[in-house]
């Protein structure tokens, strides 16, 4: 069936209320082709029109598959996938350029943006959430896309692995398992920091399960992501401007929010812009045992990272510096490895020598805790203060 046809189609079915209705469409079908369509050609009609109006058209079944993490499109015929295998391309294909386009544009009003010759880029998160989870949208179109129209979508799928699961799976060993247990049962404070995609929310749920019961966390999110067993567990989500640019409510303004509802644990999804500012108040105020996601190559970097986002905020370094290492102890870094498989890479401790704080390496797979470790004198130290929980912490 020809793409003018369809387009045919698409014309005389506009502003009808049952689009998708079959009857209605194949009687559309068949007057637009001179009422010689035959079974074949409806059904194709179907096809391309459910492409066209519904869902993320011929993406749609690779999104249905679990392990998909993201969905590249950069051609008509080009259609990547990303997950425990790695980046590997699918045999979707678009009839064309304008298909991607015309998809692209779809999604973006979805999405409450615009996306057009004037507007030729968009960023935004298609609303609603089911079982495939949130989906964050980003698109290119020509001439700033060189080659045609990108378009990338990543699935956020909820994060509900608790740490016992997680040594099942090999991302931590018995060591990294037992020593998460004490940090969390220490109530010490701690970012799990990574790359995009390697396992940072995946772990910070674990921790969160395994806080207290009694413990009530209130966590401040971009998207609702975490979703960890424990019943006290109270989520905030931001929300983004409308098409007319007003309505936003940030993050920043959340962490306020937060503080106001009598946080035992306070909890910023992901810490990316101006909210570090807050969140170190906040942590430097009593609510000990919060923590947070931080995008970083490396434990020594987490510093620097947190000195551009706080001058977002106009915090100074040296202020900086002065809050983070009152507020923070541990510094957990995942990576993910070419294999696909994502491990706790290392855990860091901050110390503060001069001014400045760094990060040193406190603990690595395979290693044992040393007796002498400024970690290992946090948690004995904690020991006297902590709930009975504390009891089970390994010996070094």
């Amino acid at each position: 069936m020809s793409t003018d046809l369809v387009e045919r189609v698409k014309a005389r079915l506009a502003g009808t209320q049952s689009v998708m209705d079959p009857r209605t469409v194949a009687d559309a079908v068949r007057a637009e082709a001179g009422g010689v369509a035959g079974h074949l050609d409806v059904l194709a009609a179907l096809k391309l029109l459910d492409d066209e109006l519904v869902g993320v058209g011929p993406l749609e079944r690779l999104l249905a598959s679990p392990d998909v993490t993201d969905i590249l499109v950069t051609a008509p015929d080009q259609v990547w996938v990303d997950g425990p295998d790695g980046l590997r391309r699918t045999d979707v294909r678009f009839p064309g350029e304008e298909a991607v386009r015309r998809l692209a544009q779809r999604l973006a009003l979805v999405a409450g943006r615009r996306l057009d010759d004037a507007a030729p880029f968009v960023d935004g998160w298609l609303p609603g959430s089911g079982p495939e989870g949130r989906i964050r949208l980003h698109a290119v179109l020509p001439p700033v896309a060189a080659e045609g129209t990108c378009l990338s979508l990543r699935v956020l799928r909820p994060a509900k692995h608790d740490l016992r699961s997680l040594r099942r799976l090999g991302t931590v060993d018995d060591a990294g398992l037992a020593l998460l247990e004490a940090i969390v049962s220490a109530r010490m404070a701690f970012l799990v920091s990574g790359a995009t995609g390697s396992g940072k929310s995946t772990l910070l749920a674990a921790l969160l399960g395994a806080v207290d019961p009694a413990e009530r966390v209130v966590c401040v999110e971009d998207v609702g992501e975490l979703q960890p067993s424990h019943p006290q567990f109270v989520r905030l989500v931001a929300k983004p401007p409308n098409v007319e640019g007003v309505g936003e409510v940030t993050l920043r303004e959340l962490v306020r929010q937060a503080l106001r509802m009598r946080p035992d644990r306070l909890v910023v999804g992901e810490v990316r812009g101006r909210e570090v500012v807050e969140l170190l108040n906040a942590l430097n105020t009593g609510h000990d045992g919060g923590a947070g996601t931080l995008h970083a190559n490396a434990p020594a970097e987490v510093p620097a990272r947190l000195e551009a986002l706080a001058a977002l905020g106009g915090l100074s370094r040296e202020a900086l510096h002065s809050q983070l290492a009152a507020a923070v102890q541990v510094v957990l870094h995942m990576r993910r490895e070419p294999s696909g498989r994502r491990v706790l890479a290392e855990i860091g401790m901050l110390s503060r020598t001069r001014g400045v704080v760094t990060v040193e390496t406190a603990w690595r797979p395979g290693e044992r805790l040393k007796r002498d470790s400024p970690l290992t004198v946090e948690l004995l130290q904690r020991r006297s203060t902590a709930r009975p929980r504390l009891a089970g912490v390994p010996s070094c």
